[in-house]
């Protein structure tokens, strides 16, 4: 299907920022995703990028109130295998014409990336108005988005890519900007340790950067 724009609004609106997860501990899937969820980030973008990531997919989304998605989708087979896991939504870091066309043959939300204007109107002219803006600070952050506001009103971005803490909130105060992805709130040292605790307080103050 075209993109399902109500449908991502709806997850992509419940929290100012998407956890970007690298994470292949199936084990301590559940308690990584019930500590963000207990912080105020129930958005969980999971990416492909692990032996056990489809696992880790399904185990999270086994979580109450936990809305989870993939990441780093780059075809057809991610598409589908991200579906049969029970995902919500799927991240794409580009948009290349065949993966959006293919995304019609998957019923999950596809939210594509892109990095500059004309990548951006290609996705829109597939129907595509919620896009990832990828990498966002290395493609020039805050002042590219305020300069894609203007000829691109119709379109709205999620930007991910050296967000972190420190600049998060500024990204959010840009009217074309839904949300923010980011690892900050996900540190492999806390989660390897087992402390869930560290992680749940950085989701409670990322959960509170727009307000």
């Amino acid at each position: 299907m075209a993109q399902d724009v109500a449908a991502l609004k709806s997850v992509l609106t419940l929290a100012p920022v998407v956890p970007v997860i690298v994470h292949d501990d199936v084990a301590r899937a559940k308690d990584l995703a019930a500590a963000l969820v207990e912080g105020g980030l129930p958005v969980l973008e999971v990416t492909l990028r692990t032996p056990n990531a489809l696992k880790v997919i399904a185990a999270m989304a086994e979580v109450k109130g936990a809305v989870v998605g993939s990441g780093t989708v780059r075809h057809l087979d991610h598409m589908k295998a991200s579906r049969d896991a029970g995902c919500r939504f799927m991240v794409s870091p580009g948009a290349p014409v065949k993966l959006l066309e293919d995304a019609e043959q998957v019923a999950v939300p596809l939210l594509p990336g892109v990095a500059s204007p004309s990548e951006a109107m290609a996705a829109a002219l597939l129907g595509y108005s919620y896009l990832k803006f990828f990498p966002a600070e290395a493609m020039g952050g805050i002042p590219v988005l305020k300069a894609f506001a203007s000829p691109l009103p119709d379109l709205v971005f999620c930007p991910t890519g050296g967000i972190s803490l420190s600049n998060a909130r500024d990204y959010l105060a840009l009217p074309n900007v839904v949300c923010v992805g980011g690892s900050w709130v996900v540190p492999g040292d806390a989660i390897a340790a087992g402390d869930f605790v560290t992680v749940t307080r950085l989701a409670k103050e990322a959960a509170g950067l727009r307000g």
